[in-house]
């Protein structure tokens, strides 16, 4: 019977696997003193280590040539990628630039913002402080926000159905409001107007400005801020250094990636908008592909001091169907069932399961997704608005698929338009 590694072995292997595999620079990696705090919880004897990360280098160099094609032939102005395994960073690549001037590229250490990606980060903050007893996922939101009122008996709506979607009212309430540059407070009152469609917990119910009164509970309950603790528990342990929260940060940092919207036929540098900064929680998150890649890794189990395996398997829980995504163009062919966890979308594309989230906010794209079962991740960062995002991370999946499959039913099974059909490079 295979046994988990221990962290003596981990150490004993990860030198040679470096050198082995001709990994990534050693910034980009674990390193030995990370390990000795935070030895990751690896169902895999040294072995299969070395040989799965080995076989995911050479995915990842074979994903990168069909993501800069596609850069290419879609006239896709900046974009960057990252490959990790629960080791830490496999590969991550660039391509572009981060404004029309073209004066500056676009590399690993770039920041993006990434949108709704930025809702895994709040449900993993959330599960540390539910986690260490600063509250708990079936705690009315009331408790916290007395003032939060709808049109109905509101003690129903507990903490797990904001950050799971499931509140059962309206989709997308208020997002005008956002947009109109209002604060969570300020929207807050509107929210009276509201009645349920389902009992919370039921349905799925898309939220931005009620998935982000996450933040004021969390700011009630330590008497800290939520960037602050954002920068304190996930950021710094995981030494995600370009990593950050708001909109000062991120204009702040000379690299980071301007938007672009598509206007007259070509990419139009715009300012960045302030608006979805201020719901932090559903969309205020800053991070390079380098730091994505981090993030990966301790989902898979990488960083267990940090966010450990129990913390995992709950946000990643099936909680609430989302059939509407089952339609989704690119992933409709792979998806045979969809849901909602915690903060991560989980879908089931044939015999695999994936958890998954992307992002879109006026000039950026976003995707991030990650397999426990084959114990790889994938990361998207984009400064226009594409869809060849969605293009790009259902190849990685096919490509990853094929690999993992006896050569006699290599792929996933596909339906629909273009079904089985190769993708071109």
């Amino acid at each position: 019977m295979e046994r988990p590694v221990t962290e003596r072995l981990l150490k004993m292997v990860l030198p040679a696997l470096l050198l082995m595999t001709g990994a990534a620079p050693a910034e980009t990696l674990v390193t030995a003193p990370f390990l000795e705090q935070h030895p990751p919880v690896i169902q895999q004897n040294p072995g299969e280590l070395l040989e799965a990360h080995a076989s995911a280098r050479n995915l990842a160099a074979d994903f990168e040539a069909i993501f800069r094609q596609h850069i290419h032939d879609e006239g896709i102005l900046g974009a960057a990628f990252v490959v990790a395994t629960p080791l830490g960073v496999v590969h991550a690549g660039a391509a572009g630039h981060t404004d029309t001037s073209r004066g500056q590229t676009i590399d690993e250490n770039t920041p993006f913002r990434i949108a709704s990606v930025s809702k895994t980060f709040a449900a993993g903050l959330t599960g540390l402080l539910v986690r260490d007893g600063w509250m708990r996922w079936d705690d009315p939101l009331i408790r916290y926000l007395p003032d939060f009122r709808i049109n109905g008996d509101a003690g129903k709506v507990q903490l797990s159905h904001l950050l799971g979607q499931s509140t059962g009212l309206m989709p997308h309430a208020y997002d005008n409001l956002i947009e109109d540059g209002l604060p969570v407070e300020r929207i807050l009152p509107h929210f009276s107007k509201l009645s349920y469609l389902c009992t919370p917990g039921l349905c799925y119910s898309y939220q931005n400005s009620l998935f982000s009164l996450i933040e004021p509970v969390i700011e009630q309950v330590t008497a800290r801020t939520y960037g602050d603790l954002m920068e304190e528990r996930i950021f710094q342990p995981l030494n995600m250094h370009t990593a950050s929260v708001g909109f000062e940060p991120f204009v702040n940092d000379p690299k980071h990636a301007k938007p672009h919207v598509r206007g007259r036929g070509r990419w139009i540098t715009v300012p960045v908008q302030p608006n979805y900064y201020r719901v932090a929680p559903a969309a205020g998150v800053n991070a390079s592909a380098l730091d994505m890649g981090k993030w990966l890794q301790a989902q898979m189990g990488g960083a267990p001091a940090i966010i450990d395996s129990d913390l995992i398997r709950t946000l990643t829980q099936p909680r609430v169907k989302t059939i509407r995504e089952m339609r989704r163009k690119h992933w409709r062919g792979m998806l045979s069932e969809a849901h909602y966890g915690l903060g991560w979308r989980v879908y089931q594309l044939g015999e695999h399961r994936i958890a998954y989230h992307s992002g879109w906010v006026s000039g950026y794209r976003a995707d991030l997704a990650w397999s426990q079962e084959l114990g790889i991740g994938v990361a998207v960062l984009m400064n226009v608005e594409s869809n060849t995002i969605s293009q790009l991370t259902t190849t990685f999946w096919e490509m990853v698929f094929a690999s993992a499959a006896p050569p006699a039913v290599a792929g996933v099974h596909r339906t629909g338009p273009g079904a089985n059909a190769p993708f071109a490079p």
